[in-house]
C-alpha cells in the first residue's frame, strides 16, 4: 500500500518529542513493503528552530543516518495536494498541521477513495479545547489518538465520528541498550523545560533530590528559561542543551538511572497517557523512577517495569535504592526492557494500525 503522512516535522526532533514515533512508524512500515511518502512544512517550527540553533549539520548527520527516512517540504500557498496524494491508500494527519490543510486533505478525500486518519498525540484536545475544535474531520475516516482520555473527547464533543486508542511505542531499531562498561554518571533526564507546566515537579523529583544526595547528573532538552538554567548551575548539574533523539540510548547507556517527571495535564487530566519519555528509557533498559501519574490502561506494571515516588522525599530513597543496589537496578532495567519488547515498539503499533485498515 501507499501510506502518505503530513507531519511538523520528521527530521527535525527540536521540542518535537513525536518525531521519534513517526520516524519508528515509517521506517516498520517500509521493512513491510509499503511505500511511504512523508511531507512536512518548509517553514515548520521545530525545523526553523533547529537550523537557527545549531545551523545545517544536524540534518546533514540525520541524512547521512537515516538515508531512508526521507521528507518532501512543501510550501502551503503552491501545495499541489492532488499530486502528493495521487495513489494513495492510507493518510495519515499528525495535529500539527496547518488547520486549513486540515480541512483541505479532508475535502480531497471526499472525493476519492482512500482511509484518512488524523493523528493525536498531545493534551491540547483536554487543555486547548477550543483550538482542537478548529480542525475539519468531517471528512476523516476518524482519529488515531494517543490515549483513552483523548479518544473518548473526540467522540464526546462530536469532533469525529470514530476514535481510536493508537499509543506511542518505541522504535527498537534505535532505542536499545547499548552496554557501557562504567557510567558517565548518576541520574540523566532528557526533555524540554515545559512551559511552566511542570516547573516545580522538576524541582521536587529532579533538582533537589539530586542535590540533596549529592548526585552526578546532566540534563538534555530545549526551552530552558534563564532562571531553570541558573538553577542547574547552582545545583551543579551539567546541562547538555538540544540533544538529536537518536543519541538518548547512548546518553541512557552512561548513566545509572533516569527519571520521568510528567507534565501536569497528563497527571491530573489525561490519566493513562505517559508521553513517549518511558518507551524510550525502559527500552534501552536504564533504571526509570517516575513521579506520580496513574497507568489507568495499564500500560506498565508499576513497581517492576519502574519504581514510583509520591514525592521528593521518596524520590530521593528512590534514587538511593538504585544506586546503591544493583540487583533492584537490574531487576527495573530487564523487566521494562521485556515490557517494552512484548507489547510497545513501533512493530505493534503497525500492526495494530494495519488490522485497523
Amino acid at each position: 500500500m501507499k501510506f502518505v503522512l503530513f507531519c511538523q516535522s520528521l527530521v527535525s526532533d527540536w521540542n518535537h518529542g513525536n518525531a521519534h514515533f513517526l520516524r519508528g512508524v515509517v521506517a516498520e512500515l517500509q521493512d513491510r513493503g509499503h511505500s511511504v511518502d512523508v511531507y512536512e512544512p518548509a517553514d515548520g517550527w521545530s525545523l526553523q528552530n533547529l537550523v537557527r540553533d545549531h545551523g545545517g549539520k544536524p540534518l546533514d548527520d540525520f541524512h547521512r543516518l537515516f538515508p531512508h527516512l526521507q521528507s518532501k517540504r512543501y510550501e502551503l500557498e503552491t501545495f499541489d495536494l492532488d499530486r502528493a496524494l495521487d495513489g494513495a491508500d492510507v493518510v495519515l494527519v499528525h495535529e500539527w498541521n496547518d488547520h486549513g490543510l486540515v480541512r483541505r486533505i479532508g475535502e480531497h478525500r471526499a472525493r476519492h477513495r482512500y482511509r484518512l486518519f488524523f493523528h493525536d498525540t498531545h493534551h491540547r484536545a483536554a487543555t486547548q479545547p477550543e483550538e482542537m475544535a478548529k480542525y475539519e474531520l468531517r471528512h476523516y475516516d476518524g482519529v488515531l489518538a494517543y490515549g483513552n482520555v483523548i479518544r473518548d473527547l473526540y467522540l464526546a464533543r462530536g469532533w469525529a465520528g470514530n476514535a481510536w486508542t493508537w499509543h506511542e511505542a518505541a522504535d527498537t531499531r534505535i532505542f536499545h541498550p547499548r552496554p557501557h562498561d562504567t557510567p558517565d554518571g548518576d541520574v540523566v533526564w532528557i526533555g524540554n523545560w515545559g512551559d511552566g507546566e511542570r516547573s516545580a515537579e522538576l524541582h521536587e523529583f529532579l533538582i533537589e533530590p539530586v542535590r540533596d544526595l549529592r548526585l552526578k547528573a546532566r540534563v538534555f532538552g530545549v526551552r530552558y528559561p534563564d532562571h531553570a538554567l541558573e538553577t542547574l548551575r547552582q545545583t551543579d548539574i551539567d546541562f547538555g542543551g538540544w540533544l538529536p533523539n537518536y543519541r538518548a540510548p547512548e546518553i541512557f547507556s552512561r548513566h545509572r538511572l533516569t527519571v520521568h517527571v510528567p507534565r501536569r495535564p497528563y497527571v491530573t487530566t489525561l490519566r493513562g497517557i505517559p508521553t513517549i519519555r518511558p518507551f524510550e528509557a525502559l527500552a534501552c533498559g536504564i533504571p526509570l523512577i517516575s513521579a506520580p501519574w496513574n497507568d489507568a490502561e495499564g500500560l506498565f506494571t508499576p513497581g517492576k517495569d519502574f519504581l514510583v515516588a509520591k514525592n521528593g522525599i521518596e524520590m530521593k530513597k528512590r534514587m538511593r535504592d538504585v544506586i546503591n543496589d544493583r540487583a533492584l537496578a537490574a531487576s527495573l532495567a530487564d523487566h521494562g526492557l521485556n515490557t517494552i519488547l512484548q507489547r510497545h515498539t513501533c512493530r505493534h503499533r503497525v500492526t495494530e494500525l494495519l488490522s485497523l485498515l
